[in-house]
């Protein structure tokens, strides 16, 4: 068994392609309409043939009471791994992302926390 996808919920599918593409710098794999949304997900340059990112809807019901419920409590989504936190997050920032834990060492990795501006929290973590 292997991971294959991971969702993240979005509020606008498009605006959240432009930012894990062109601020993430991950890369549109697939993009298949289906009816008002569309199958779109994302892959890591590094590992085009690696897991997904699912970049889904946000419409059913139970989805923004429970992204409202990991973003009040600091609750990433999900965790992308990095060379360097410190470099990366100093990127992100230049690129405008507001990030709610800066760079910190936890023990073997150091990590940080930013806003996708779509109602999660993502985390970035690399080895020391």
């Amino acid at each position: 068994m292997k991971i294959t996808m991971m969702s993240v919920m979005v509020d606008d599918q498009d605006r959240a392609l432009a930012f894990y593409t062109d601020v993430l710098g991950f890369v549109k794999k697939h993009e298949i309409p289906m009816g008002e949304f569309k199958w779109l997900t994302v892959v890591s340059p590094e590992q085009p043939d690696g897991p997904e990112l699912v970049i889904e809807p946000d419409a059913h019901p139970a989805a923004k009471p429970w992204k409202s419920a990991l973003l009040a409590d600091g609750i990433p989504i999900v965790v992308f791994g990095v060379d360097d936190v410190y470099k990366e997050s100093e990127r992100l920032k230049g690129l405008g992302v507001r990030f709610t834990q800066d760079p910190a060492d936890m023990g073997p990795v150091s990590t940080a926390v930013f806003d996708d501006t779509f109602g999660n929290l993502i985390q970035i973590h690399s080895p020391n």
